[in-house]
């Protein structure tokens, strides 16, 4: 496993953490079988032109969200997600997965919520990079839900920015869409 960020020292941090090392972002593209991409929307364009043409023809995962955090709205062309976006400027095959939870979710192991594993929704154009984004939602413990193909990414980057604004306005995030009566519910941990 390689990791690379804009910070090298966190990088180092985390490939350490998960028993891996760190590299630049072209590097790391180089190496991977698959890729997972998590960058803030503002640097994603230097992070795609440092990792070139590296990803072409692989498997990549893109959990980004392209919300300003003002009004809560996406930032891509309208009618375009920022998941296609990446495709066509690295030539891999993306999945857009992971973009609608916090980090915190994404710490529990296993993300199970009352008895029930988390639903992770995905969409993909290729049936590969679908199963191995399907195994990895597997091997973390949550429950794959495919949404079709990369067109309906845009609904998920959409979806998110809703509840970004949520997670802004004060919600939990383990517990952002649970309502009792109407009312919502917050969970202390």
């Amino acid at each position: 496993m390689m990791v690379a960020g804009r910070t090298a020292g966190k990088a180092q941090t985390l490939a350490r953490k998960w028993g891996g090392r760190a590299g630049g972002f072209r590097e790391v593209a180089e190496f991977a079988d698959i890729a997972l991409v998590a960058v803030l929307y503002q640097g994603m364009p230097a992070t795609l032109a440092e990792i070139g043409d590296a990803l072409r023809g692989k498997p990549l995962i893109d959990c980004n969200n392209p919300v300003e955090i003002e009004r809560f709205t996406l930032v891509t062309e309208p009618g375009r997600s920022m998941a296609q976006d990446i495709g066509q400027a690295t030539g891999g095959h993306v999945v857009k997965a992971f973009n609608l939870c916090h980090a915190r979710v994404w710490q529990m192991d296993p993300p199970v919520f009352d008895g029930r594993r988390l639903v992770v929704p995905y969409c993909g154009d290729h049936s590969a990079a679908n199963d191995m984004t399907r195994q990895l939602i597997t091997d973390i413990g949550g429950e794959p839900l495919s949404i079709g193909g990369l067109q309906h990414a845009l609904h998920l980057e959409g979806m998110a920015a809703i509840v970004i604004s949520l997670l802004f306005g004060g919600r939990d995030p383990h517990t952002v869409f649970n309502l009792v009566d109407g009312a919502p519910v917050t969970a202390s941990r």
